[in-house]
């Protein structure tokens, strides 16, 4: 009768202990922070892809989530309104406005051009090649599709002509919105050229469909991309914010890991692109996709290192063309307390 007691009083015991277990494990669960993170659906924003795919913003207890955007400057739009955490895309006018007024901070790096990787590729359409458009001396005269006026791509053509010694005045910029618009335009010879990452070029110039002529990164040193949040979150949750940077990290070291160096493990690189093909032309099959998407491999600074004397550079340029007020620096918009920082301004 003593054992039986036992017995009943052991089970009820472990029930309980079950039970709360459980009831902790879904505490747990529910207070996973959720997180929105904006981005385009690039190759370039694959380290992203992978630490969301593997578990990793999971790990640091964050319900993580995508939202994509066509062009760069919406997506610090959306951070400084609070629609949005995180963002990885280029810092554009738009974003050094915001920033300018204490919305925004660059707290990582992410895509920089690397002699030796491929980077932004210069392209030029078909009608303009012909009829001489052939090498990045002769951009005078010629146009350039972009998505804004004020965005990374009059800035990439601002340092060209810099590097080339020829005014930016004599490029005639075409603001078209969209990517898509930009590609549709150069294909037809609406736009004479454009600048755009690899996994976009490199297609392009193999189909017969433009011309790459040049890279970005024989002309100007630049942090092409960062990560930035708000500065509410640098400033009132900053734990989130290392949460954050630690899975993101984790993201960019596998993906370093395996596709700056495809030859070393093919198997490991035929996965990492199933993986990043959920979110990079997902509308084409696989065998379609893959040879675009491998070629797109653009090098992300390891740990998500922040090149801070060339965000200042950015910044600089910006204001002398008139697109952002003068009267602050990088340090009132650069927060680097949570990655290591290089290159810093003497």
């Amino acid at each position: 009768m003593i054992d039986r007691l036992f017995s009943r009083r052991r089970v009820a015991h472990l029930l309980g202990a079950a039970l709360f277990a459980a009831a902790g494990a879904t505490a747990t669960a529910q207070a996973a922070e959720k997180v929105t993170i904006g981005a385009l659906r690039f190759t370039s924003s694959a380290p992203l892809f992978v630490a969301f795919e593997r578990g990793y913003f999971a790990d640091e207890g964050l319900d993580a989530e995508f939202s994509f955007f066509q062009a760069a400057q919406p997506v610090a739009v959306a951070i400084a309104s609070g629609d949005v955490d995180f963002g990885v895309t280029a810092l554009t006018g738009g974003f050094f406005n915001l920033a300018s007024k204490g919305a925004l901070k660059v707290i990582g790096g992410h895509f920089h051009e690397e002699k030796g990787y491929d980077g932004s590729a210069i392209l030029v359409s078909n009608k303009a090649y012909e009829a001489g458009f052939t090498s990045v001396d002769k951009f005078p005269g010629h146009s350039l599709g972009m998505t804004q006026v004020g965005s990374s791509f009059h800035y990439m053509a601002g340092r060209i002509a810099e590097a080339k010694g020829f005014p930016l005045s004599d490029i005639t910029l075409l603001p078209l919105q969209k990517v898509g618009a930009i590609i549709a335009a150069l294909k037809s010879g609406q736009v004479d050229s454009m600048i755009i990452v690899p996994h976009i070029a490199r297609p392009l110039d193999r189909g017969g469909a433009a011309k790459i002529i040049g890279w970005v990164y024989d002309y100007a040193p630049y942090q092409v991309t960062t990560l930035f949040t708000s500065t509410n979150n640098t400033e009132s949750k900053p734990e989130l914010v290392k949460r954050f940077v630690k899975a993101y990290q984790r993201g960019i070291a596998d993906y370093r890991a395996v596709m700056l160096n495809q030859a070393k493990d093919p198997a490991a690189t035929e996965e990492m692109t199933k993986l990043i093909h959920k979110y990079v032309y997902a509308d084409r099959p696989y065998e379609k996709a893959a040879p675009s998407i491998k070629a797109g491999a653009i090098y992300v600074n390891e740990n998500a290192r922040l090149d801070v004397g060339d965000v200042k550079a950015q910044l600089e340029w910006f204001q002398a063309q008139g697109f952002v007020p003068g009267g602050f620096d990088y340090r009132a918009i650069v927060d680097t307390s949570f990655v290591e920082a290089y290159n810093l301004p003497k």
